[in-house]
């Protein structure tokens, strides 16, 4: 890795990275929570309008499966949420944030939209919104009523992009191609409203440079926001059954790529995650995963020992 010195660790706190905690208290003062909702939303590559299984490391529950139960309302989700964490948790803080995260958080009739994301910007202890989607499930009203609501409170929205490489998506059945997500970051941006890039590290077939170019190109795309996923082989996915014939990274595979791609991120994108948290009742690979917290120890100490933070490596393009 280079030894040019673009910025410096200490601007990020006691951080190497850009850590979406350090951001939330720079924007809100404290520390802030995301409580995930769960709204009976699908996907396009369920309900037949794409195909009806999923993208191929995709579970029944999509992207949602710590969320809480959609038989209750936004508001009922909320306050039994905060109810919840602060009877196991030390809090400092008294914010949260509204996460519409299972399935596709725009991929419903405008009136329905309309009212769970205004019902949840009327919470007074919701400071923001983050919705996550595909970039495929959207419209111009959409757009529009998320400007809105941006208006009230602030709004993020998460996208699942996963990989640039065509013949990647096509594999996983992501189920749009580069220019679409393309077209919904420039229109969200044209609004004001932060993009949060979802990428995964370990798609077959995907090298480590593959997966370098995707953070160059996210660079370039000016998010403001991105989470980086492991490869997860959950139960009753289709990629479960081709689990045999995949190489699945090693916990130490994992770190070095990540570190790579730290040190290729700029300095400027918020670091929302580092890696993903399979749910155990489903989880059939990689075991090292389960264990989140020697994981993330693990890539604390290799960023401190090995000198790497992000953007050391970072060239504007």
């Amino acid at each position: 890795m280079s030894d040019k010195k673009v910025h410096q660790p200490h601007r990020w706190g006691e951080k190497p990275y850009y850590s979406l905690d350090y951001y939330l208290k720079e924007t809100f003062g404290q520390k802030v929570y995301k409580i995930a909702l769960e709204t009976g939303m699908t996907c396009p590559n369920r309900d037949g309008t794409l195909g009806t299984r999923g993208c191929i490391f995709c579970s029944n529950g999509g992207s949602g499966d710590f969320a809480t139960a959609a038989c209750s309302s936004v508001t009922e989700q909320i306050d039994s949420a905060i109810a919840f964490m602060k009877s196991r948790q030390k809090f400092t803080g008294n914010q949260y944030i509204a996460y519409f995260q299972s399935f596709s958080g725009t991929y419903a009739p405008l009136c329905r939209l309309r009212t769970l994301y205004m019902e949840a910007l009327q919470h007074q202890k919701v400071a923001a919104l983050s919705i996550g989607t595909r970039p495929d499930c959207f419209s111009p009203s959409v757009y529009d009523l998320l400007e809105e609501c941006s208006h009230w409170k602030p709004v993020w929205i998460e996208l699942g992009l996963q990989t640039i490489h065509e013949h990647t998506a096509q594999f996983i059945r992501r189920g749009y191609s580069l220019p679409v997500f393309d077209k919904c970051v420039n229109e969200l941006h044209k609004r004001g409203i932060p993009v949060i890039a979802h990428i995964i590290l370990g798609l077959p077939g995907e090298s480590s440079e593959d997966i370098l170019q995707t953070v160059d190109y996210l660079n370039r795309a000016k998010i403001q926001g991105i989470k980086f996923h492991l490869l997860h082989i959950l139960k009753g996915t289709d990629l479960a059954d081709m689990l045999p014939e995949l190489s699945i990274y090693t916990q130490e595979e994992y770190i070095s790529v990540l570190l790579q791609c730290i040190a290729r991120l700029s300095p400027d994108i918020v670091v929302h995650r580092l890696t993903g948290d399979g749910p155990k009742k489903l989880l059939l690979a990689p075991d090292w995963s389960k264990n989140k917290r020697n994981v993330l120890n693990s890539i604390a100490h290799a960023l401190k020992t090995q000198g790497i933070y992000q953007g050391i490596d970072y060239h504007q393009k």
